[in-house]
Formats: structure tokens, sequence, C-alpha cells
């Protein structure tokens, strides 16, 4: 389906989505856009430090928990 896509298609999408949106809401459209990709990608690779970081509170509140001699 989208092997046959040409330029002339993709001049076609953008004239439609400028006619359905206005030329004054794309720049916000498109920072809004990119602020969503943002903020994926940081909560992508946010998972994976969060299990670390838990790992290290869970270890410090574990000492906290102590009494000390």
């Amino acid at each position: 389906m989208l092997q046959n896509l040409t330029g002339w298609h993709a001049l076609i999408v953008l004239a439609v989505i400028l006619l359905f949106f206005g030329a004054a809401k794309l720049p916000s459209l498109a920072r809004s856009v990119g602020q969503s990709a943002r903020i994926l990608k940081d909560e992508v690779s946010g998972d994976v430090d969060t299990g670390a970081d838990a790992r290290a509170d869970t270890r410090a509140d574990t000492r906290a928990d102590t009494p000390a001699a």
C-alpha cells in the first residue's frame, strides 16, 4: 500500500493538512507533536533509570530503618 506513494502524494497530504488546520495553527501543532515525542522519549529512557533508582532508594530506606549501635 505505501510502496506506491510519490512526492505528489506527500504534497497533496500537506495541502489537505494546511486546509484542515489552517496556516496559523501549524506551528503550534508541530510544536506540540515535538513536545509529545520528547516526553515519550524521556519516559521510555526513564523506565530503565527508574528501576535502578528504585533499587537504590530501597537500599537507602533499609539502612535508615536499622537502629544505630
